[in-house]
């Protein structure tokens, strides 16, 4: 609305209005606006005022002489001057013109109106649609997700190591899921104890003449979390070390778990 009220200001309808230049939907249309808006009740008086100093600017006084001249003719003529009063009606179907022409301009605007706020509507449904179709094909892959994790969990080839903290840690746990057909590693971590924000927890697979780094556990990620495959691994342990310290030095053991007992 405040846009249309602001191209009806832009536009130059008041000024043919106020010289008698516009035609029956337009002066209905100014009228309308004129009747609702107090802002262009306000440009059109200011219009009237400018109107009104140009013209009393540019007047010209007529020569004195001139009038007395006039009235000297008048005493002078012995004809008696009848003034005629024009009194001319206006026709009916001018009227009627008029009317319809108002009711056009008025049952248009509303007519807008409705189909602005339509389409407004319109807009809203298309964007809930459009959300509700990206929501849904969000949980669909969660789902699908999940599905694949529970299959991979109940598979019969998948092997299960829970792994609980040490006196060091005596809350943490965690479950890893191994699978050596398929050459997967899967870890679930369930409780980790929180640590200093320069320490973090670290899971390692130890062999018989070294330990690999296999990431990072964070307790903020309740998941199940993939970890590399390693093949021949002796066990699991997971250990405390400095942030962005991948080295086992300085690591400090909190939990371990043997792969060859099952």
């Amino acid at each position: 609305m405040e846009k249309k009220l602001h191209n009806f200001l832009n536009s130059n309808l008041l000024n043919k209005y106020l010289v008698g230049d516009t035609d029956a939907v337009e002066t209905a249309e100014v009228e309308f606006f004129i009747a609702k808006y107090p802002e262009v009740a306000d440009a059109y008086e200011k219009l009237q005022d400018n109107l009104e100093i140009i013209a009393k600017t540019s007047a010209i006084d007529a020569p004195k002489e001139v009038l007395t001249n006039i009235l000297n003719s008048i005493e002078d003529n012995d004809t008696k001057v009848i003034q005629l009063v024009q009194n001319r009606k206006t026709p009916w179907y001018s009227i009627a013109a008029s009317a319809t022409a108002i009711l056009f301009a008025v049952t248009s605007f509303m007519l807008y109106q409705k189909n602005e706020m339509l389409n407004e509507e319109n807009n809203v449904v298309v964007d809930e649609i459009f959300d509700l179709r990206s929501d849904i094909e969000k949980n669909n892959s969660k789902l699908d997700e999940l599905s694949n994790e529970l299959l991979k969990l109940n598979n019969p080839d998948s092997k299960k190591y829970v792994i609980n903290g040490n006196a060091r840690a005596k809350n943490l746990k965690t479950v890893a899921y191994i699978n050596p057909v398929e050459k997967t590693s899967m870890i679930d971590v369930i409780t980790l104890p929180k640590l200093p924000k320069e320490q973090q927890y670290q899971i390692w697979a130890e062999f018989e003449d070294r330990m690999v780094n296999l990431g990072i556990l964070d307790e903020s990620n309740r998941k199940l979390k993939q970890i590399p495959y390693m093949e021949d691994a002796l066990a699991l342990s997971i250990k405390i070390g400095k942030k962005g310290d991948k080295t086992n030095e300085n690591t400090t053991e909190v939990a371990e778990v043997s792969l060859k007992d099952n």
